[in-house]
């Protein structure tokens, strides 16, 4: 049974935690979201300075929640990339003066398998292979998962992420910044078929279209041009139906992508991670066409689709249960493909001393 305790600064969440393979003891979480909500955006130097604050205290209170002192860590994992460098070099240096300070293995983790590994802790006996759909605000992509470390991009959006193009809708109907939850609560009461929105899709050179790529830049500029026409007719906007038909478009979108993408993989399981893994119009509509298809699928408790610790010390037990080791001269990376996480466990062979 492999222990590891983990930090995860990537973006503007301070988050420690302990897992025990696929097992949470304690998980901590410091948002800053109160602190850049009057910037309608995350803004990268305070991010890095308000980690520095909290990193410390939330490493003793994991700590002190797990019951557990430096003896029983067999490892100690940070997120490397990809991220913000500044907020990533902060988790990254505390983990590794821990590292040193404790004589412990360091992990270096990518932020996305940490996102794919949430499904481990939601659910501890899956095994791949199996299909993982992220979708934050960074990032929306459909990736095979064949093991620990073995992964292929199937599809990507090309241009904004879904999480990114819920906050710019968002700001577009004057609300508040994180705009995914927003929108999710105005979308309860709206009619999702009060607009027709466009899906975006990628043509290929040959004709046709991409299977699972997909793209939000025009339903973003859809939804700007549908309401500079409805202000021209009315002094008010009608921003539930607006949300719940922009909600209903995105998740039809990442819906018809990940059921095809499974079916022609021939994956019988769906893993989602990230922070629209939390939204409501994309629960019930992958849960519907997925069991209609005879697929599973996994969507995590509400704590690991927002960025936490724990689904980082997850990918690095099992990093470190495989024999995995990051060298401490390992540096943070603002991007770096999922499949290129090999490079972060590279370690040098030891001098040889004659």
């Amino acid at each position: 049974m492999t222990t590891v305790l983990a930090v995860e600064t990537s973006c503007d969440e301070t988050a420690v935690a302990i897992v025990k393979d696929r097992h949470i003891l304690s998980s901590i979480v410091s948002s800053q979201i109160d602190l850049h909500r009057r910037y309608g955006g995350v803004v990268p130097e305070m991010a890095a300075r308000q980690h520095l604050e909290t990193v410390n205290p939330a490493i003793a209170l994991a700590l002190s929640e797990a019951g557990l002192d430096w003896s029983a860590i067999d490892g100690i994992a940070a997120t490397v990339a990809p991220g913000l460098v500044g907020a990533l070099l902060v988790g990254t240096m505390a983990a590794k003066t821990l590292a040193l300070l404790h004589n412990k293995p360091f992990l270096g983790v990518h932020h996305l398998e940490g996102h794919i590994f949430a499904a481990y802790l939601q659910e501890p006996s899956l095994q791949p292979p199996f299909l993982s759909l992220l979708v934050s605000g960074g990032h929306t992509s459909l990736i095979r998962v064949d093991g620990c470390g073995q992964y292929r991009t199937l599809g990507q959006t090309r241009d904004d992420a879904a999480g990114e193009a819920f906050d710019k809708v968002a700001r577009l109907l004057g609300l508040s910044y994180p705009g995914g939850p927003v929108i999710d609560r105005l979308a309860v009461t709206g009619d999702p078929t009060a607009f027709r929105l466009p899906e975006g899709q990628i043509s290929l050179p040959g004709g046709g279209y991409h299977p699972y790529d997909c793209s939000f830049s025009g339903l973003k500029t859809a939804m700007l041009r549908l309401c500079d026409r409805l202000r021209s007719e009315s002094d008010e906007l009608p921003i539930a139906d607006l949300a719940a038909s922009f909600q209903a478009t995105v998740a039809r979108s990442l819906t018809k992508r990940a059921i095809a993408a499974a079916l022609d993989e021939g994956l019988t399981t769906i893993a989602i991670g990230g922070g629209v893994a939390a939204n409501r119009g994309l629960r019930e509509q992958l849960g519907k066409v997925a069991t209609d298809h005879g697929i599973t699928t996994l969507f995590p408790p509400l704590s690991l689709c927002t960025d936490n610790a724990a689904m980082i010390a997850c990918a690095a037990a099992a990093h470190l249960a495989a024999g995995d080791r990051s060298d401490l001269s390992l540096t943070v990376r603002s991007r770096l493909p999922l499949e290129s996480v090999a490079e972060l466990y590279q370690v040098p062979a030891a001098p040889f001393v004659s």
